[in-house]
């Protein structure tokens, strides 16, 4: 079976190199030439650990390759992926003009039967919405399936998350789509779920929301640990040994950010507004997600109140590590709310060029030391693996005062207090 991956944002990307890489002659297409010439060299544009080596893999093998021709890309193909972008739109909801135009524009190219699979994440109906249009649209009476397979890839470690997926989720409406779809995936050998297209459609909004929802709950159980001396930490590992609510999610700090969470939570809020549910959890969880940036904002200024002309050191900027995204990332909400107060220090390993193109005028520093010299307060704000193993004498040494805010809870208070710091933390006393 010939693949086709329409966009090669990072869900497509991704989907269609693993594909290649288990067997299948995958085109992936752009409309950014710029861009596609990038990948047909091997150059990747964006940041995924493994990625750029696995596309350069497959291109030499020449099951992959990039192409601006979109036409010629479905008709070699059997599965078509719509994996475009779905931005916000003006109301939160999702604007899905680029799955409509990639949807006509499949129409227009079809010369056979062919699967077309909605892989981006689009809110209910939109796969029915997408059938209509090729429908409308195709030049002859050529038969067509529409199914919904929305993607679980986790930035940082979207590989793995491939080929150890806990699941796919797979809503078809009939045998013919259903059998080539477990055709596509039987070589990952994983557990395959189906449904039909609209319980597919909702099972990926109701997941990122759910985990969202457990983000911002143990925020909110931080503050009160905050107020009653308890130790956030030991209250989610009580909580997490329990198989019904499990450990992940539960880590307290500056809550959600990225590409999906946002997002999704916000679509799914307007989506339900639409048929007339008021949604009143994913609102407290939106609520309680803004507030967490506020608080960390206030304990910031609280270090740094009487001092003339502070300077504040922040460490990270992508919105988690592993990832160069600082979309929707609580940073960057931090910095623009700092930097009329103070002047900011930043340094992140991967994430400055994306950073410097949303706040310019920010200090960005070589590497995480500088951003530490003559600090009058260091915020931790991405648990990067580099800034867990930092030298704490050193760190002492370069700052002008004491004060580590740390917003993702990566080092013991005990140890920086016997460094001389001032430390504070989420949800420790």
């Amino acid at each position: 079976m010939g693949v086709c991956v329409i966009g090669t944002g990072y869900v497509g990307l991704v989907t269609g190199t693993c594909l290649a890489h288990i067997g299948y002659h995958v085109i992936c297409t752009d409309i950014d030439i710029h861009k596609v010439e990038q990948l047909n060299n091997g150059i990747l544009t964006i940041f995924e650990p493994g990625l750029e080596k696995l596309i350069q893999e497959n291109l030499s093998n020449h099951r992959l390759e990039f192409s601006c021709d979109m036409n010629q890309a479905v008709e070699k193909s059997t599965i078509i992926f719509i994996a475009v972008g779905t931005p916000p739109d003006m109301d939160g909801g999702a604007d899905l003009s680029y799955v409509f135009r990639a949807a006509y524009d499949i129409a227009r190219a079809l010369n056979g039967y062919k699967v077309i699979v909605d892989k981006s994440t689009v809110p209910v109906g939109t796969a029915m919405k997408v059938k209509d249009i090729i429908e409308k649209n195709k030049k002859n009476d050529i038969p067509f399936s529409v199914v919904a397979n929305p993607e679980f890839l986790k930035e940082g470690s979207a590989i793995d998350d491939v080929f150890n997926a806990d699941r796919i989720v797979i809503g078809v409406d009939e045998d013919r789509s259903k059998q080539i779809m477990e055709d596509l995936y039987k070589p990952l050998n994983l557990p395959v779920f189906f449904t039909d297209i609209i319980s597919a459609e909702i099972i990926k909004y109701a997941s990122n929301a759910f985990l969202a929802t457990k983000i911002s709950f143990i925020n909110e159980i931080a503050n009160i640990c905050e107020r009653l001396g308890g130790d956030v930490t030991k209250v989610a590992q009580g909580m997490g040994m329990d198989r019904r609510i499990s450990p992940y999610f539960l880590n307290a700090g500056l809550g959600y950010g990225g590409s999906c969470f946002p997002k999704d939570v916000n679509a799914l809020l307007v989506s339900s507004q639409k048929i007339g549910y008021d949604f009143n959890i994913l609102k407290a969880v939106v609520k309680v997600n803004n507030e967490q940036r506020e608080r960390m904002v206030e304990k910031i200024l609280n270090c740094i109140k009487g001092i003339e002309n502070p300077c504040i050191g922040v460490l990270g900027l992508a919105f988690k590590p592993n990832t160069d995204d600082v979309r929707e990332a609580p940073s960057l909400d931090i910095i623009k709310k700092l930097k009329e107060r103070a002047k900011i220090k930043a340094y992140d390993p991967v994430a400055m060029i994306k950073a410097h193109e949303v706040i310019p005028d920010i200090e960005y520093c070589s590497n995480l030391y500088k951003a530490c010299e003559g600090v009058d307060a260091l915020i931790i704000v991405t648990e990067w693996d580099e800034f867990k193993n930092i030298d704490l004498d050193e760190v002492r040494r370069n700052v002008k005062s004491p004060f580590i805010i740390d917003g993702r809870n990566i080092f013991d208070p005990r140890i920086l207090s016997d460094k001389g710091f001032t430390y504070i933390s989420i949800g420790r006393n």
